[in-house]
């Protein structure tokens, strides 16, 4: 039989290197300030430099690099004010999510974060914080499909990825995993009970937690923070 070939879910070289630098950079193995070399991930993955060059866009695209013309490229620094932007952002679309997750939950959508929720359980009891990761982003799209709401989850996905590095700085310090996965259980339960309101207070309360850890490490890693601009007179 002659197999059909899906365009639509093709991958390019493109694909594969925005993927490992996206990865590298959320956790960390790429620091930011550290600086990259098209060259480099050129000689790296075989390729020319035009799909590396495409991949770079892509990821300063995502404010994730920070790519200076006659400059070396480098991992983009944390900026105070964009992670007050994206955090704004995203509680904004967050809040409705709930909302229409909490009015049109029913039992398939409530077996569905049942066994997200399992899975998060049972990655917490392996230690395995990497797949926990994943699977955050999972509960959360999980939200907005229940939501009927799944374009929502872009914008979810593009601005939880700006500040997901602070995410991880926190958890190399401290094992936070049990308190987030009962922040989404809290979250579950009131979506359950369609209860909308609680869902709201549950979800915004998730999203708070990494207030300490935006101080903590713009305290001790001053270095990984864009100086602030004063303000114009």
């Amino acid at each position: 039989m002659v197999q059909v070939t899906n365009f639509n879910e093709r991958r390019t070289s493109v694909d594969d290197i925005f993927d490992y630098l996206h990865d590298e950079i959320l956790s960390l193995r790429l620091r930011p300030g550290d600086k990259i070399s098209e060259a480099d991930i050129a000689a790296q993955f075989g390729v020319s430099r035009q799909p590396v060059r495409d991949a770079f866009s892509r990821l300063a695209t995502r404010n994730l690099l920070l790519i200076r013309p006659q400059r070396a490229t480098e991992v983009k620094r944390f900026s105070s004010r964009e992670i007050v932007k994206s955090r704004f952002v995203r509680a904004s679309v967050e809040k409705e999510v709930l909302r229409l997750a909490a009015e049109r939950c029913d039992a398939q959508g409530a077996a569905e974060l049942d066994a997200a929720l399992a899975r998060q359980d049972q990655m917490i009891a392996a230690g395995d914080d990497e797949t926990f990761g994943k699977l955050d982003y999972e509960f959360h799209e999980t939200l907005c499909r229940i939501a009927q709401a799944e374009f929502a989850f872009d914008v979810i996905m593009a601005e939880k990825s700006k500040v997901d590095r602070l995410c991880t700085l926190s958890l190399e310090k401290v094992d936070r995993l049990p308190e987030l996965v009962e922040d989404h259980r809290s979250m579950a339960e009131a979506i359950k009970r369609h209860d909308a309101a609680e869902a709201i207070k549950c979800g915004m309360l998730h999203l708070s937690r990494l207030d300490k850890t935006i101080e903590q490490i713009s305290a001790t890693n001053a270095n990984y923070f864009e100086p602030e601009t004063p303000p114009t007179k």
